[in-house]
């Protein structure tokens, strides 16, 4: 009796567990049903996700939006923003109010595994650093005991910040903000002495203040901070489709595949070319698209180098060197498992 009974109930519980997944794995319907694939994005941060005076978005965070969406529609164009700070950004991707979440977003352990989310890959890596007025006479991180540092909460720049100070036995005084445009703000009205983030943001924080050429980026970075998408978990399905959009810009930037030459690679005998391209095997099936969806994504938003210059690269007014995002090839961290 006892046996049946505990057959009874691991029987209600694999039913109850496929309904789970059942009801989550959805979101690649969802995102057809209504036409477009809503995204969510920072408030404004150039080079990453920010919108123009005319309301279009642009930046690598965008760019990895506009892949998914000629993956799914074979249209780039289909997508809309949704602009979070970082205390909303992690409950609207919980609670289904975007689709994805593409916002400058470091991946840590328990961001991984304790709120019902999964990063989807790495499409920048950065590092904390500090941000000074060159009047205040500094040239290294270590030179700051006492200082007073404006910080965005509910970011792990705030906790970064906190080990920094203590490991190096130095103290300072915080000085917080909810919202990035604040931060912002009271940086650039002295009401701080110091401005803590991402590198890559510093640099585009600075190029909006009120006087650029006053500011200067410190040496130091202090931490890891793999920046990438976020969706939710138990979609395997819309998992494997965000993360293989993402590895399709890697590959296609190492094979020489660009939005320029993709129409004549299609001619391509290289069987990775012909793979990548749909040309060869039935990669698309295996996600739920079309064959063509890297082709797609590559005609329409280009590989990763075409995405990293156009957005923050040495033609820009952020001039970011490749450095670590480089191709592993080429002595960086991006590296994509193949097609195959």
């Amino acid at each position: 009796m006892k046996k049946k009974i505990l057959s009874a109930v691991a029987g209600v519980a694999v039913v109850a567990g496929l309904g789970a997944t059942g009801a989550s794995a959805a979101t690649l319907d969802d995102v057809k049903a209504k036409g477009f694939v809503q995204c969510g994005v920072s408030t404004g941060l150039a080079g990453f996700s920010a919108p123009n005076d005319a309301g279009d978005w642009s930046g690598i965070d965008v760019d990895l939006c506009r892949g998914i969406a000629a993956a799914v529609f074979g249209d780039a164009s289909a997508v809309k923003y949704s602009p979070l700070s970082a205390k909303e950004r992690f409950t609207a991707l919980q609670s289904g109010e975007i689709d994805v979440l593409s916002r400058n977003t470091t991946w840590t352990m328990s961001r991984d595994t304790q709120l019902g989310l999964n990063f989807a890959g790495v499409n920048y890596y950065d590092g904390q650093g500090f941000m000074v007025r060159k009047s205040l006479g500094v040239n290294s991180a270590l030179q700051l005991s006492g200082a007073s540092v404006c910080v965005q909460t509910g970011t792990t720049t705030e906790l970064n910040l906190t080990d920094y100070f203590k490991a190096n036995d130095m103290t300072y005084n915080p000085v917080v903000f909810e919202k990035l445009e604040e931060v912002n703000a009271a940086y650039d009205a002295n009401r701080c002495d110091v401005y803590t983030t991402d590198q890559s943001g510093l640099y585009s924080i600075r190029l909006g203040l009120s006087a650029p050429d006053e500011h200067m980026v410190l040496p130091e970075v202090i931490s890891k901070e793999p920046l990438g998408p976020v969706v939710r978990q138990g979609d395997d399905q819309w998992f494997n489709i965000v993360k293989w959009v993402h590895n399709a810009m890697l590959n296609a930037e190492e094979m020489g595949v660009t939005s320029e030459n993709v129409d004549e690679m299609l001619n391509s005998t290289d069987p990775n070319v012909m793979r990548l391209l749909g040309k060869e095997g039935t990669f698309g099936d295996s996600i739920g698209l079309s064959n063509d969806w890297a082709y797609n994504v590559i005609k329409q938003v280009g590989n990763y180098g075409e995405m990293f210059e156009r957005n923050v690269g040495a033609s820009t007014p952020l001039a970011i060197d490749r450095g670590v995002n480089a191709l592993w090839s080429k002595g960086g961290l991006q590296y994509a498992p193949p097609i195959r």
